[in-house]
């Protein structure tokens, strides 16, 4: 360590024993490994002297004891925050991931960088992008989307072919959500190029036909939400992204969104049997593209219905983006009282957001 620390810094054997206090012959004899320091108090003073991290020196203390306890649940913490996002409690799977995060946060800065570390840090970072991505409203996603490109980080850094797939998907789609198409296209591709799953690939063909949708690419929403298609035909699907309620809503999205509306309102007279939503908030988002959908088939009765129930469902689940949806729909309706009321309900759920101070 004391060779690789002269290297870096490109200062002398003498420069160093001088720094640490030492004769240059003890310094060296350290080097060639002669003399092995054991006793902690010198290879504290070392680390301390060099500026170096004491882990570097195998020097732990009561906040490395503290951190392997922390290893031990902090993958428990992120499945429990996964679970209560999914089922539509975001603000609490928020709650749940921001000390963990904040730790591993300070951990890393630190100089703490093993794998135990990295990997833990980088899922945690992924689930606290994509539970904000949830509960923020669209002003404020980036905030999201920079967390998810931080678990895109280290996700480049571990091997993990399957941890870099769903990180590519979650920042891609953050990316979308925050306006910024052409990076989510671009992340989203290589989702589907490393994905080594059905679940997987068919979640990043999803997200990829939602982003096209939004850029107005009418071929490249085809390709994807046919590839999409084939892997549902292909076994049995499971996964909030990848399940055949999910499959016809990004459907109906899309073509909305590439100007066939013709073939949407088709498709939503179509009955859709033994199709549930994965999560609350599905419902949800259903419910706002129906309210779009049926916009454009001329039932307006049934779309301000849609809307309707969407809008409380949204403010219920603490959806902000949703509402946002919702009122935007409304507006092309002619829905004024929809759309006031999306606005009020907005108003409210910025107030539980906004720190007590600021009250």
């Amino acid at each position: 360590m004391l060779r690789v620390y002269r290297r870096l810094n490109r200062i002398s054997q003498d420069r160093l024993a001088a720094l640490l206090g030492y004769d240059k012959t003890y310094v060296s004899m350290i080097e060639t490994r002669r003399r092995i320091i054991s006793d902690v108090s010198t290879r504290r003073h070392i680390a301390q002297t060099l500026g170096l991290p004491t882990h570097v020196l195998g020097v732990t203390d009561t906040n490395d004891a503290d951190f392997a306890a922390m290893l031990q649940f902090g993958d428990s913490t992120i499945r429990l925050a996964e679970i209560a996002r999914q089922s539509g409690r975001a603000v609490d799977a928020v709650n749940e991931l921001w000390p963990l995060v904040a730790r591993l946060e300070a951990r890393a800065a630190e100089g703490h960088a093993e794998r135990d570390t990295l990997i833990l840090l980088g899922h945690g970072r992924a689930a606290l992008g994509v539970s904000l991505g949830t509960v923020l409203p669209e002003e404020r996603l980036t905030a999201a989307a920079r967390w998810t490109g931080k678990a895109l980080q280290v996700a480049e850094r571990l091997d993990d072919p399957v941890f870099l797939a769903h990180a590519l998907r979650m920042h891609g789609n953050e990316l979308r959500k925050a306006d910024h198409p052409a990076a989510a296209i671009a992340r989203l591709g290589r989702a589907i190029e490393v994905s080594t799953d059905r679940e997987g690939q068919g979640a990043a063909y999803a997200l990829l036909a939602r982003a096209a949708g939004e850029q107005d690419d009418p071929d490249l929403f085809d390709y994807a939400i046919s590839g999409y298609r084939d892997l549902l035909d292909s076994g049995t699907a499971r996964g909030m992204l990848f399940n055949p309620f999910t499959f016809r809503e990004v459907q109906l999205r899309g073509l909305i969104s590439t100007g066939r509306p013709n073939i949407a309102a088709r498709i939503m007279e179509t009955a859709q049997l033994d199709a549930l939503p994965a999560a609350p908030q599905w419902h949800i988002i259903e419910r706002v593209t129906a309210g779009q959908v049926l916009l454009a088939a001329g039932k307006l009765d049934a779309a301000a219905d849609a809307l309707r129930t969407a809008l409380a469902s949204a403010e219920s689940h603490r959806l902000p983006h949703q509402i946002q949806r919702t009122i935007r729909a409304a507006h092309d309706g002619g829905f004024t009282d929809i759309s006031d009321a999306g606005n009020a309900a907005l108003r409210r759920l910025n107030d539980l957001l906004r720190p007590a101070g600021n009250n």
